[in-house]
């Protein structure tokens, strides 16, 4: 096992790694901007090492930066957390170069899985369902035209390279085609340094379903289960859960094994998450491969028991997985919410600043990774989520209720938070019979006038 391992990363993601760390004896080097001088997981690390300014290009992304801490430090290992430099295969490949395991896939995963329009055609080989869509990128107008034609409309413009949402247009003729095209190529350049952009069908109002995968060196993969991520807001999650309501049985085994298909046609090693969309007769689709810790990895963890960062660093130092697919068992039900410094009766504009009243809740059932703490100022320049709260119960129902209590246990201010948005959607009876897909926001929370308004803009 490692003695010392740097994080590359910030916020929650840097303390829950921290963590457990500590649980398994091993130190900690937190790396901070100076705009994060006062952060929590420069606090909590054994060690802390300013690489920058606070723009991230200047630091958390700045990687001749972060070899020269992990060098300084003498760490064995770096744990990328999510974001930033996480799914960087050239960051992968610098750190194997340096003698310093990078948390992980290998790199070659890591840069196939990163192409989206690669990634869908070694699903095809792999037999693993796709939706319908071009093989490749898309060269020009002329090309996105004859595939709609050919797929029919509705279809979705998609950047190849990247994520977060970024390079995502919906089209559902061929002057929006024109349009949704140009823009999403706009988009994806700026986003990604990559214009390349691929077409498929557009699943009517789907299901964002992932499973949660895990792999080692020994050629062990198992899969966790599913999560229900469907609540968003213009392809970012809000609140997640598992399992997902309403799948039986062979639902569940067909969608795992899938994942697991789709692991080894990556010869994938360490954590990673296989993203599917399910249609409304429960047919499922590959999506993309998230080669790295998710942000809700904490559900799987509450409804398996299986800490996934510890098993990510287990893997990373050559152990073999503690357990195998027969071992995992899945109890209860878990969901969470993520907590965004955003003012969501403001078009969830970002509300940086100081936090003077810092109350977050606790009691039975509930887990809280932070950030935050009463004086801590949240800096603009970084994404806005500052906690997640996440909550357990032996069904949803009791789950949602543990939710409801913790939200409201909470008082975090003056700035704004998403937890008034999060009470909202948990009380509405759709959300309560499970019935929601990835345009739930936009239809059942937001109003008429208000949607409206927000479409014309994106």
């Amino acid at each position: 096992m490692f003695h010392k391992i740097l994080i590359a990363n910030r916020g929650e993601v840097a303390v829950r790694v921290i963590r457990a760390c500590r649980d398994l004896g091993i130190r900690t080097v937190a790396v901070f901007s100076k705009a994060d001088r006062e952060s929590l997981h420069v606090k909590l690390a054994d060690e802390a090492i300013c690489i920058g300014e606070a723009p991230s290009s200047q630091s958390y992304l700045n990687i001749p930066a972060l070899i020269s801490a992990a060098e300084i430090a003498d760490v064995e290992a770096i744990h990328p957390g999510y974001g930033f430099l996480s799914e960087n295969a050239h960051f992968a490949e610098i750190c194997e170069s340096c003698q310093i395991k990078f948390i992980g896939p290998k790199p070659n995963s890591i840069r196939m899985a990163g192409h989206k329009s690669i990634a869908r055609e070694e699903m095809r080989k792999a037999g693993v369902p796709i939706i319908p869509g071009s093989q490749g990128g898309v060269k020009d107008q002329e090309e996105a035209l004859k595939l709609a034609k050919k797929i029919g409309y509705p279809v979705m413009v998609k950047a190849a390279a990247g994520g977060g949402g970024k390079g995502i247009k919906p089209a559902h003729n061929d002057g929006k085609l024109i349009s949704a095209f140009l823009t999403a190529q706009t988009e994806a350049e700026a986003a990604f340094g990559n214009k390349e952009v691929y077409i498929e069908k557009l699943v009517k109002n789907p299901r964002h379903i992932e499973v949660q995968i895990i792999a080692d060196s020994k050629g062990n993969v198992v899969h966790l289960g599913e999560r229900d991520c469907s609540v968003q807001r213009r392809h970012q999650k809000l609140i997640e859960e598992a399992p997902a309501v309403g799948f039986d049985a062979k639902l569940r085994r067909k969608i795992g094994d899938a994942a697991i298909k789709a692991a080894k046609a990556f010869k994938y090693e360490n954590a990673g998450t296989v993203e599917f969309l399910v249609d409304e007769d429960q047919n499922f689709y590959f999506m993309e491969i998230n080669t790295r810790l998710q942000v809700e990895h904490p559900v799987t963890e509450m409804i398996t028991g299986i800490d996934i960062v510890k098993e990510q660093i287990a893997i990373a130092a050559g152990e073999k997985l503690s357990f195998t697919q027969d071992k995992v068992e899945f109890k209860g039900h878990a969901i969470e919410c993520r907590i965004n410094a955003e003012d969501p009766d403001n078009e969830f504009r970002p509300s940086p600043g100081k936090i003077d009243t810092w109350i977050v809740p606790g009691g039975p059932n509930v887990r809280v990774d932070s950030q935050g703490y009463a004086g801590y100022s949240i800096p603009p320049y970084y994404d806005s989520m500052i906690a997640k709260f996440i909550a357990y119960g032996r069904d949803r129902n009791e789950a949602i209720n543990i939710m409801l209590r913790a939200l409201k246990e909470s008082s975090i201010g003056p700035i704004k938070t998403t937890i008034p948005i999060h009470e909202k959607i948990l009380n509405r009876p759709r959300f309560r019979q499970g019935a929601v897909s990835t345009n739930f926001i936009e239809t059942h929370m937001l109003d008429p006038e208000k949607n409206k308004s927000q479409e014309k803009k994106a």
